[in-house]
């Protein structure tokens, strides 16, 4: 288990594999900017300032907001040590996981997740981000953070009442009529998001393709960042070309019920550049 200690409104984790460098920069958020030797964003429409420490970090906030929103949100009571250990030990995830050792699969809020990679299909991350910021500050709402202004993420509720021509702002492109379809549905149905957690993955997976223009990758970057349905794997232009070392297609139960942490790993590895095996 590893340790807690408060201070001057900070709360500090020591004794544990996390990295928020690696959490944040793998690829599966885009809110959460490089900042003074930590990272600054805002989830569930708090902000937070973390600071690397190696095998811990720093939370700029009371241990009871720690306790009540950030230890869930950074997962951090989940065993990864023990997950990897337990993943395939070929090469090539031997040194994905290596590469990325401390990375945690953060439980966002659903809506968000699922609005952010309907935006992120066939778009790079930095185009990604700015796209998600501008929807943030155009429909968000202000918080002032230690002189700074941070955004929420609008609601489902917020985008559902717009038209393509008020999110042409964005530079969004063709997105915009899916986001604002996904917004309508989610906002008719209180429950949408519950019944999806209580579907297996696949059942999951069927479901929300429902929604216009979420394919494939799309709905397993939302199942595994939005719903933490850790079997989800997604396959992205990166994930094929690591998808040579392992026969040319991956098979994604070799990786077991802990799929969608061992595609982070791979995901993060081969988009550093890292085209060899550690031997």
């Amino acid at each position: 288990m590893y340790k807690i200690n408060t201070f001057d409104n900070k709360t500090e984790i020591s004794g544990i594999d996390f990295d928020i460098r690696h959490t944040c920069d793998c690829g599966q958020c885009f809110r959460f900017m490089p900042c003074e030797g930590g990272y600054l964003g805002v989830a569930y429409g708090k902000p937070i300032f973390v600071e690397h420490r190696d095998r811990g970090a720093v939370f700029h906030c009371t241990q009871e907001d720690f306790e009540q929103l950030w230890r869930e949100f950074f997962d951090l009571d989940t065993d990864y040590g023990s997950i990897a250990a337990a993943l395939p030990q070929d090469n090539f995830t031997r040194s994905a996981v290596e590469f990325g050792r401390g990375l945690r699969i953060l439980r966002q809020q659903p809506w968000e997740a699922l609005c952010s990679f309907i935006i992120s299909q066939c778009n790079n991350i930095p185009r990604i981000q700015s796209i998600i910021d501008r929807l943030c500050r155009l429909f968000g709402e202000e918080i002032e953070w230690q002189g700074n202004t941070l955004y929420t993420f609008p609601s489902a509720e917020r985008l559902a009442q717009l038209t393509a021509e008020d999110l042409a702002p964005l530079r969004c492109g063709y997105r915009a009529p899916y986001i604002i379809n996904a917004a309508k549905t989610v906002s008719a149905n209180d429950d949408f998001f519950d019944r999806l957690a209580a579907l297996d993955t696949v059942a999951a997976r069927k479901k929300i393709m429902e929604l216009e223009g979420v394919g494939p990758k799309v709905a397993d970057c939302f199942l595994l960042f939005g719903m933490h349905k850790l079997d989800a794997f997604p396959v992205d232009t990166w994930m094929k070309k690591a998808a040579v070392y392992y026969g040319g297609k991956f098979d994604p139960s070799r990786f077991g019920e802990y799929a969608g942490i061992a595609q982070q790993y791979i995901f993060y590895y081969a988009r550093s550049g890292n085209g060899t095996v550690n031997t």
